[in-house]
């Protein structure tokens, strides 16, 4: 056989979940989909109904429909044997049959159909082996994000531990640079202070002047 997509759909033809397992456009899985309904007989109990190119094999699930989309030249009691394997898988992996519970749980069921076919052909799968391939694959996922938790909150942590040393290195340039000052601060009083006055004093002279402003004496200070 070969499955063009296999989908959950309400009984007025809108989409819920749908896996296309060829190359398809949305718009033409849509279109395929929301004609369905109108190709159903009232009271009729036929599992499949064909048009020109495509065969739906379906299965009512309370409200909504299990529908397979096949090639017509796909083999009719193949399709209605796997029908019957994504009629007990959707139940399983929606944890319901109702409209919430499949939008809910798309992924997993989505997951689910993927072990079921692959490029259009179905895997020799029974419900327990799909079970058990998903619950590895959930297992995997889980090992992988914890890899990944790890890893970002270890880059969290060196990013902190940096920063911290970053502003600890900066707090020791401050102490570093006030130290500096003072010791300038120091020096200047040290070479202008009061040495540093005797010294300049020692070039000066001193000069007497009588009461008429006459120059009467001029001496070096530095010989006091």
């Amino acid at each position: 056989m070969v499955l063009l997509a296999a989908s959950v759909c309400t009984r007025d033809g809108k989409a819920l979940v749908s896996r296309q397992f060829v190359e398809m456009t949305k718009a033409r899985i849509e279109g395929l989909i929301a004609t369905f309904p109108k190709l159903l007989g009232t009271g009729k109990q036929h599992t499949f109904v064909e048009t020109e190119s495509v065969r739906y094999v379906y299965q009512p699930l309370e409200k909504l429909y299990v529908l397979l989309i096949t090639t017509k030249a796909s083999n009719i009691l193949e399709d209605l044997e796997t029908l019957r394997l994504f009629a007990r898988v959707i139940p399983e992996y929606a944890c319901g049959t109702d409209e919430n519970d499949v939008l809910t749980h798309a992924f997993q069921l989505i997951f689910a159909f993927d072990e079921i076919i692959a490029l259009g052909y179905r895997e020799d799968v029974n419900l327990s082996q799909i079970r058990t391939y998903t619950e590895m694959d959930s297992h995997d996922e889980r090992v992988f994000r914890a890899v990944q938790e790890n890893k970002e909150r270890d880059a969290k942590e060196q990013m902190k531990q940096r920063a911290r040393e970053l502003q600890q290195a900066r707090l020791e340039a401050g102490k570093r640079s006030g130290g500096m000052n003072l010791s300038g601060f120091s020096n200047y009083r040290g070479g202008k202070g009061m040495g540093g006055l005797s010294n300049d004093l020692s070039k000066l002279s001193c000069i007497y002047l009588d009461c008429n402003g006459s120059k009467i004496l001029s001496t070096n200070m530095s010989k006091f």
